[in-house]
């Protein structure tokens, strides 16, 4: 897919930081919402690199209140004056999520930009609180439930914005290939899917092979990154005439935190995906080419890696299986959201 972004040159090993003071004026003044940060994550480079260059708020929203105090530190130590603000986030609990989205509310009257980067991966069955399928129920359904609830700070943010310039961005993954979302067994149970709802191509067993329960976490892990794009298109059908603008990110590969619960055979397979590790700067960067380069106010497609426009699967830019998806996540959350 060919895309006219402001920088065509950037690549792979460009970093996060010059990424930010390219589109400084994009960032300035801003409120901005980042969700999972630890002190060697993306999320934390990616908020280093916005603190560069004077945004008017930082919130940092995550789990564990050690880890953003952390980054909060590093933020402040060397830009003491930046009002940098955190909220205890827990995806796999509604109930904290209803409770992070009240106190960021009361932080920011309005949201210019909203990172959904924090994620989950494992191969053994985890639950949320309300006993959905981890990967599904945190990476996408908590992070559908927190944007629509702060909906009305980022339309608040719209009104005075350039078109498009305000952005909800999804961090996925090119792993969104290994399944669509599985309408029928979304707590991947081992119940058969209709055909649209597999992976029509042939999978290697790690990606396939059920285990006693019927959970595979690598089908879990393709649905739920699947889900992030899906979100994205489904908030540019609501949104986008509103002047808001989502895209979904493939930050490359990374070894973060987010892969600690591979076992051996699993973390072989990832090391084997890539010929081109990533470090965290540059891991940073796509996501804030996503957010900040204003060619991206007029749609040129959802999915960015490496910096640039590139083509997701076709089960993750269904309009339909968008629209289906919205559905399914309001049942799930237990509300409807008119945006």
């Amino acid at each position: 897919m060919t895309s006219s972004l402001t920088h065509p040159e950037y690549d792979k090993e460009t970093s996060g930081l010059a990424v930010a003071q390219a589109f400084a004026p994009q960032i300035t003044g801003k409120k901005i919402l980042i969700t999972g940060l630890s002190p060697s994550s993306i999320g934390s480079s990616i908020a280093q690199s916005l603190a560069s260059q004077s945004p008017s708020l930082l919130i940092l929203a995550s789990r564990t209140k050690s880890n953003l105090a952390a980054v909060q530190k590093t933020i402040q130590d060397v830009h003491p004056d930046l009002p940098v603000a955190i909220v205890l986030l827990d995806l796999m609990s509604q109930v904290s999520i209803r409770a992070a989205a009240k106190e960021i509310a009361t932080l920011a009257d309005r949201l210019d930009l909203i990172i959904n980067n924090a994620g989950l991966m494992t191969q053994t069955r985890q639950t949320t609180k309300e006993g959905l399928e981890a990967q599904f129920g945190a990476n996408h359904i908590g992070h559908f439930l927190l944007t629509n609830l702060l909906a009305p700070q980022l339309l608040a943010a719209s009104e005075s914005n350039t078109a498009g310039s305000t952005r909800v961005v999804n961090l996925t993954s090119l792993g969104h290939r290994i399944s669509p979302v599985r309408f029928s067994d979304y707590n991947i149970t081992g119940k058969d899917v209709p055909p649209d709802e597999k992976n029509p191509n042939p999978m290697p067993p790690l990606f396939t092979t059920l285990a006693d329960d019927g959970y595979n976490g690598w089908i879990a892990y393709g649905q739920a990154k699947s889900a992030n794009i899906l979100f994205s298109v489904g908030l540019n059908e609501r949104l986008k005439a509103k002047g808001i603008v989502s895209l979904a990110v493939h930050p490359g590969s990374i070894w973060t935190g987010l892969s600690r619960d591979l076992n051996e055979e699993g973390e072989a397979a990832i090391r084997k995906t890539s010929p081109f590790w990533k470090n965290l700067d540059q891991g940073a960067a796509t996501v804030l080419v996503a957010a900040l380069d204003p060619a991206l106010n007029e749609s040129q497609g959802v999915l960015l890696h490496d910096c640039q426009i590139c083509s997701a699967a076709p089960h993750a830019v269904d309009a339909e299986f968008a629209e289906r998806l919205w559905v399914l996540s309001e049942e799930l959350c237990k509300q409807e959201f008119k945006l």
